[in-house]
């Protein structure tokens, strides 16, 4: 019996031992690799974050069959879908494309409708045929197909953003205008609970391999567009009404709204070369420093500047607070997790850093760290990837490979 074989026994039998990637981490340091290898079987990854390359295929009734001919345009609470390839003739239903970078306003797009889909939220549909106008309200669990796919995700390396140039530059890399002279840096990335970085070679994800995501059970497709043996990315798809919301949702840019996709795996430990490839940690994995103007690579860092002793949670002390008006926290928390007494709402709170940065007073608080370059330490003041969710979807594939509930 090859040790694939006898990891798949263990699992069915509910027997197998599974660690998250962090807490195989840690026994690192305190096991020879050969132990390591005997004594685990499986080991757990997440990432989640902004993966523009997001977009769902939905089928959505409309009105009764006979009704209108074909649609010519559709909109999702005002987010703009791409009708067809199947024009479901006189059938009242329609089938369509959602890009999670399309945008009904400066602060709702594709992203926050998805989160709605999959919390079975109240949709408005709006749909013209043949210059009239038809509207139905669903909710998201009438959608009879809701599927959701990535062109790319899960990139082994991401980069961190700078602006050298004299002027702040809107992008989607920014909560805000971001600003020039090298004052401010972005980031993405898990870091060393990432997927592809425990599984570079993409042996454990190849396509038809199940994965989570968004919580829910979906697979890889292949490769994803942009791919390469340096930065490798997987596309996946999975069933939307399988997901949880908690893992998804819109996420609000200085270049418009954006979308958050959360994604986990499982790699078993068949032999050291695997363990090899888990041995990964955050100081050793590098981080190329990327300008805004034209994308190319200025500089390298490591993710250990990103996760290593820096925030997981944000402090919040309202008696800190200087009344500022408007309020610019609660104004462009990219997940809308300010409330009204600006408190800070922790299921939705992504802590990606912004309110830390934008407060003139000390209501916010906690340490993002720096990125070490030529021009000096630069401030980190977004991370646009959230190591608490990809922890939780670790914990999550955990669970669900102890109970005999997710098959290699």
């Amino acid at each position: 019996m090859s040790r694939l074989d006898e990891i798949r026994e263990r699992i069915r039998d509910k027997n197998a031992v599974v660690l998250t990637a962090s807490e195989f981490k840690k026994q690192i340091d305190e096991s020879e690799p050969d132990k390591l290898l005997r004594d685990v079987d499986v080991v757990t990854c997440g990432t989640c974050g902004v993966m523009s390359g997001t977009y769902a295929v939905l089928s959505v009734p409309v009105s009764p069959p006979g009704t209108f001919l074909r649609a010519d345009t559709v909109t999702l609470n005002g987010v703009p879908a791409i009708p067809g390839p199947c024009p479901n003739e006189r059938l009242g239903l329609v089938d369509l494309i959602v890009y999670g970078t399309a945008h009904a306003s400066p602060t709702y797009g594709g992203g926050h409708l998805f989160r709605d889909i999959i919390a079975d939220q109240e949709l408005h549909v709006e749909v013209t045929a043949e210059g009239r106008s038809y509207q139905a309200d669903i909710s998201g669990h009438d959608l009879p197909h809701a599927r959701l796919f990535t062109t790319r995700s899960a990139f082994k390396n991401y980069t961190a953003i700078i602006n050298r140039s004299e002027t702040p530059v809107s992008t989607i890399f920014s909560a805000n205008p971001l600003a020039g002279k090298s004052n401010e840096a972005t980031v993405s990335g898990c870091g060393e609970i990432n997927p592809i970085e425990n599984d570079p070679t993409l042996r454990f994800l190849s396509p038809g391999t199940p994965i989570l995501v968004n919580g829910g059970v979906g697979y890889v497709v292949g490769q994803g567009t942009r791919s390469s043996n340096v930065r490798p990315n997987i596309a996946v798809h999975g069933e939307m009404n399988t997901m949880d919301p908690d893992y998804c949702g819109g996420f609000l840019t200085s270049a418009g709204p954006e979308c958050l996709t959360s994604i986990g795996t499982a790699i078993p430990l068949v032999d050291e070369s695997v363990i090899s490839s888990l041995m990964i940690r955050d100081a050793t994995i590098a981080m190329p420093v990327m300008d805004i103007a034209d994308r190319q690579q200025i500089s390298c860092s490591s993710y250990d500047r990103v996760w290593s002793g820096t925030a997981r949670t944000i402090r919040y002390d309202p008696a800190g607070c200087i009344r500022c008006d408007p309020c610019l926290v609660k104004k462009s928390c990219p997940v809308d997790a300010i409330r009204e007494s600006g408190e800070i709402d922790h299921a939705r709170c992504f802590t990606c850093g912004t309110c830390v940065h934008l407060c003139r007073g000390t209501v916010y608080t906690g340490d993002f760290g720096s990125l070490a370059l030529p021009e000096g330490n630069i401030p980190i003041v977004l991370r646009q990837s959230d190591r608490q969710r990809g922890e939780k979807i670790c914990r999550q594939m955990k669970k669900l490979i102890q109970k005999g509930e997710f098959w290699l």
